[in-house]
C-alpha cells in the first residue's frame, strides 16, 4: 500500500498546526522528527511505515536522553532543559510505555515463541521482542532482562 498515512500524516498535520499557532519550540522539534524520517528514507530508498517511524523517533529520544546526561554532567542545565522539552514532544507520538510487568510478560512470550533455550538464542528472542517493544520500552533494558532470563 506504500506506507500507512497514520503516524506520518499526524506529524505533518501537527507541523501545520504548530506553524499556525506560531509555536516555535514545537515546530522546531516536529521539523527535526520529519527530517530524521526523510533522511532514513533517502538513505535506505524506502518509505517508512509506522513501525519504522517509531524506531526513528525512539532513536531520537535516546539521543536526547544521552545529551541530557552529558549536559547535566557539564553543568549546562539550560541545554538539558531544551533536550527534555524535545523529548516531551517526541513522546507524544510514541505508544504508552510498557510497565515492568508488561515487559517481563512480553519477554516470556518471546522466549517461548522463539524456542530459546540458552544465552546463544538471545538474537532469536530479541528478533521476536523488538517489534513489540519499539518506542515503548528501553531496548537495552529489555536485552539485559532477556539475557538474565536465558541465564537462569
Amino acid at each position: 500500500m506504500g506506507g500507512t498515512p497514520g503516524l506520518r500524516q499526524r506529524i505533518e498535520e501537527d507541523m501545520k498546526s504548530a506553524m499556525r499557532a506560531k509555536n516555535k519550540e514545537r515546530l522546531g522539534t516536529i521539523r527535526l522528527m520529519l527530517a530524521a524520517i526523510k533522511q532514513r528514507e533517502i538513505d535506505e530508498r524506502i518509505t517508512l511505515d509506522d513501525a519504522q517511524i517509531l524506531a526513528v523517533l525512539d532513536k531520537m529520544n535516546k539521543q536526547r536522553r544521552d545529551s541530557i546526561t552529558q549536559y547535566e554532567a557539564a553543568g549546562r542545565q539550560e541545554l538539558a532543559d531544551i533536550e527534555a522539552a524535545e523529548i516531551r514532544i517526541i513522546q507524544e507520538y510514541l505508544p504508552a510505555a510498557l510497565s515492568e510487568a508488561e515487559l517481563d510478560g512480553l519477554i516470556r512470550e518471546a522466549i517461548t515463541a522463539s524456542g530459546a533455550a540458552s544465552a546463544q538464542d538471545m538474537g532469536k528472542v530479541m528478533a521476536v521482542l523488538k517489534p513489540k517493544i519499539q518506542g515503548r520500552a528501553d531496548v537495552g533494558l529489555a536485552s539485559r532482562k532477556v539475557k538474565d532470563a536465558l541465564a537462569n
